[in-house]
């Protein structure tokens, strides 16, 4: 908010939304007087309001608003301008350290004699606990259904420390709410629940925009409320009052021609989207949709293409608000007198779009495509990247290519004489076999497919029809159904299709990201047997937005994100290895072929259930019910400060990188390479979320504290304990280190030559007080959203990171935790320059820095280099200066 001592230059344009009501206010941007605002793009729009409501000459300068106000020119110049998002949202796997951070950060301010109290959240904070729940239990289990009471009930057990803190947190902080465990998927709840469009707050109307700790926060976008995910520690001074420090994005216009085909998805859509934009190049740009095909998209629809957005590599996918977007609100229940403002605001500031008139078309950086929705044909992606799309007519040759292809993205090299390999197992006294592309793991899951009812009712219609056609599903493959809110169980129950994806094996297992974040839980022991006893290139299918390998599950090498409807479809096909077109995808009892298209239901039929049964009443009883936790005990002030900040905590140990000097720029003299690694190594690789391997540092440090394999939860649930997270960074068994030339958590010590685990090998360097560096390729840290990413490294005593790209996010991370982002400069790479990683690295820092400023790199074998310093704006480098933004943040409490 602005400060209560500077007249905003713009109070001029200030004037009330309803003249009957003067004391409900609104910046109106229309009485700018400046033909260039009619011509913005839609989302560029919304970051000019904010600047021009927030202007205080201090944190947003009048010459701020102008630079965006002049986007045209601007936005090819790498101008940086500062962002307030109206709020943050959250969800535990990153919500835990921010409460441990926000924790620490009271007490180091204490220290240096500030006061602790303004540790607290300005901005308002909502955080979900979605990311704790495992599918421990479903049909593969002897226990009967209803599962999801059981999977609840064990992660309560598991994750009671971490919700009795969390608990806590919502006291001890003001403007924080946390949503509980049960509730849904973070995306999905933002969406159906949280979401304002327009906020009223304060005696003023305003755009709602976020920022969240989660890659897939771009899903609110498909509603017309601007937001994505940042670095959780960036988040953390979001919530302090800290504007965002951004460079102003190009805006790439994507244009949506005709209607899709009655057979199509937008699943399909999401795909197609996602693969050409991957090819186009939109890393750190918007992307902005529009054109008369838009308007013939749901906002469930626009939102699965939205959530994507972290797959095609864009800061922001995003669909102004039209009629659409407020039926939407009135079909989950939003109250009339809500959506009456929200409408007329929006009209008023010129940000309410009509898609059929090209007369509101902004001007844009680039159109880079039009697409034709009807073109759009059935497809999958995979096997291990989300932009690998493949038409569902291919995927058995493709499959099969993959299989003898060179390891790689597409590629796993079976010698030829192992593709037709068979593995017998036995389950419940019967015989089974698995060869390569079984599918063992389907998953109905995640809010990019969950929050979108045409597609989970076309599942529940498929399944309809191939119950009446006498198919099932393979028992021993794992199969579950966990919805991003309760909302889905009402409108699948209603509609009378829960009892034949229940007959399929498609319980509800949970509400949460389960299989989609690698919360798979375990599968079958006689399956797990049979996978490595054959070396089978196993597969899972699920209906979620990232594939990367070793994240779904340790035994499926091969993934595939899919519709719903084609999840069970592949489920009761038992394989990849299939043409849907020309093979039958099961023989019913009664020996007749069925095939996809028999029981495949049509878009009419689909919209026809929608209308009838998905009602505003539904969203309403259910977001009623969301209710305090009951079940978790709430702990005393000293309770939480015995529990967490001592090295007896399970869960959350004091986080240990808070400096108290300001230290200058130096230079890192005589480095090591701890890893050497190549292209698209994602956040998954350095800080892996799911299951602590038995044999890992981090189950070593564990059982020495008295815990049974049991009771280790994942990596993600234990994200408050630095002992842990520092044990298990770049502890991934899928992470490959051209060190050893092999996929493996290991690395060799340089010195000694020995092989050992990533962390060993650390602590080994560390104890010789020698820096590290870590050699990479392109898109370095892409996927999820995952500041342990960053805070893991700089625990190992990481000092930089070189590499030929960063995914927008992490690159973030890095800064916040004060290492430096080095990035070769254009025609370099390490093949090129002949680097091994065996050298050791002498990266002069000078004293005085600027942004994406080279500087020099010297080997000890007298080579020399230069790079690119990766700190992008003048606040970066003032993190950097500070050892990290929470830093920063710290001295500047302390000074107030």
């Amino acid at each position: 908010r602005m400060s209560e001592h500077v007249i905003n230059p713009f109070q001029h344009i200030v004037e009330p939304l309803d003249p009957s009501d003067p004391e409900q206010k609104f910046y109106n941007l229309s009485k700018l007087g400046d033909n260039r605002y009619d011509h913005l793009p839609f989302s560029i729009r919304v970051l000019l309001e904010s600047a021009v409501r927030n202007c205080d000459e201090f944190l947003v300068k009048y010459s701020d608003v102008e630079s965006i106000l002049n986007w045209k020119q601007t936005q090819n110049q790498t101008v940086e301008v500062p962002f307030r998002p109206a709020r943050v949202i959250l969800q535990d796997f990153t919500g835990v350290p921010a409460v441990v951070d926000f924790a620490a950060m009271r007490d180091a301010v204490m220290k240096l004699g500030g006061d602790p109290e303004k540790i607290n959240p300005v901005c308002p904070a909502d955080l979900v606990i979605d990311h704790s729940i495992q599918v421990d239990f479903n049909r593969n289990t002897i226990l009967s259904a209803p599962f999801v009471k059981k999977n609840q009930d064990l992660e309560f057990d598991r994750n009671k420390e971490r919700f009795q803190f969390l608990k806590w947190g919502s006291k001890a902080f003001r403007n924080m709410r946390i949503i509980p465990p049960g509730s849904g998927i973070v995306h999905q709840v933002n969406l159906e629940y949280l979401a304002r469009v327009v906020f009223n707050y304060d005696g003023y109307f305003y755009p709602d925009s976020l920022v969240g700790t989660d890659s897939h926060t771009t899903m609110i976008d498909g509603l017309g409320v601007l937001g994505w995910g940042v670095g959780g520690i960036e988040a953390e001074a979001v919530m302090l009052g800290q504007p965002i420090s951004m460079i102003l994005p190009e805006v790439v216009g994507y244009k949506l021609f005709g209607n899709p085909e009655k057979f199509i998805t937008s699943t399909d859509i999401v795909l197609t989207v996602t693969k050409h934009l991957r090819q186009v190049g939109v890393v750190g740009k918007f992307v902005e949709f529009f054109g008369p095909g838009v308007a013939q998209l749901s906002i469930a629809d626009r939102a699965t293409i939205a959530n994507m957005c972290p797959e095609y590599g864009a800061t922001a996918a995003f669909f102004p608000v039209d009629d659409v977007s407020i039926q939407y609100l009135e079909q989950t229940g939003r109250e009339e007198k809500k959506l009456a403002y929200i409408t007329k605001y929006l009209k008023a500031v010129g940000m309410f779009r009509d898609y059929n008139d090209v007369s509101q078309d902004p001007d844009f950086t680039q159109v880079s495509l039009n697409l034709t929705v009807n073109t759009v044909v059935p497809c999958c992606s995979g096997p291990k990247r989300p932009q690998d799309r493949i038409p569902i007519s291919d995927m058995k040759k493709d499959f099969e290519t993959c299989l003898g292809a060179k390891v790689g993205f597409k590629g796993f090299q079976v010698p030829p004489e192992q593709h037709s390999t068979v593995v017998p197992f036995q389950f419940n006294g019967k015989e089974y076999t698995l060869s390569h592309g079984s599918v063992v793991i389907a998953a109905i899951t995640s809010c990019t497919n969950t929050s979108n009812p045409s597609v989970m009712l076309g599942a529940g219609l498929l399944a309809k029809k191939a119950i009446k056609h006498g198919l099932s599903v393979k028992p021993y493959i794992k199969t579950s159904l966990s919805p991003g809110s309760g909302v889905v169980t009402y409108y699948l129950k209603e509609s009378g299709v829960m009892e034949y994806l229940s007959k399929l094996g498609f319980e509800v297992v949970g509400y949460g990201c389960m299989t989609c974040i690698g919360n798979s839980g375990p599968l079958l022991e006689p399956v797990v047997e049979a996978i490595t006893k054959g070396h089978v290139i196993a597969a899972g299918v699920l209906s979620g937005n990232r594939n990367f390998e070793g994240r779904v599950h340790p035994n499926t090498r091969a993934n595939y994100l899919a519709s719903p409807p084609l999840v069970i479809a592949y489920a009761i096909a038992g394989t990849m290895r299939i043409d849907f077109e020309k093979e039958p995808i099961a023989i019913n009892p009664d020996g007749k072929e069925i095939f996809l298209r028999d029981i495949w239901p049509t878009r009419e039929e689909i919209q026809a259930v929608e209308r009838k049964f998905v009602i505003p009443s539904m969203f309403r009883e259910v977001y009623e019910k969301i209710e305090p936790w009951t079940s978790i005990l709430l702990a005393s002030d000293s309770d939480i400060i015995i529990l967490y900040f001592n090295i007896h905590s399970k869960f959350c140990v004091f986080s240990s990188y808070q400096t108290m000097d300001l230290q200058p720029p130096k230079s890192i003299t005589d480095a090591y390479v701890l890893l050497n690694l190549g292209d698209s190594v994602t956040t998954d690789h350095i800080s892996p979320a799911g299951n602590i391997a038995r044999n890992s540092p981090a189950a070593r440090y564990l059982t020495n504290r008295g815990l049974t394999p049991r009771d280790y939860n994942s990596y993600g649930s234990r994200r408050g304990n630095d002992a842990v997270m520092a044990r298990g960074t770049f502890a991934n068994i899928r992470l490959f280190n051209k060190f050893l030339n092999k996929q493996a958590p290991q690395t060799i010590h340089l010195p000694s030559t020995e092989t050992m685990d990533v962390f060993d090998a650390a602590e080994r360097y560390q104890q010789s007080g020698v820096p590290l560096l870590i050699l990479a390729g392109k898109e370095y840290g892409s996927g999820s959203s995952r500041d342990w990413a960053a805070k893991g490294p700089f625990l190992l005593g990481i000092k930089a990171v070189l590499a030929e790209s960063y995914e927008r996010i992490h690159r973030s991370n890095l800064v916040g935790m004060g290492l430096i982002p080095l990035e070769y400069l254009p025609g370099d790479t390490a093949d090129s320059l002949g680097l091994t990683g065996r050298e050791r690295y002498t990266i002069t820092i000078p004293q005085q820095l600027t942004p994406r400023m080279t500087v020099d790199v010297k080997l000890d074998t007298g080579k020399t280099f230069q790079v690119r310093m990766r700190f992008d704006t003048d606040v970066e480098l003032a993190y950097f200066h500070h050892g990290g933004i929470l830093n920063y943040m710290i001295h500047k409490m302390s000074e107030n």
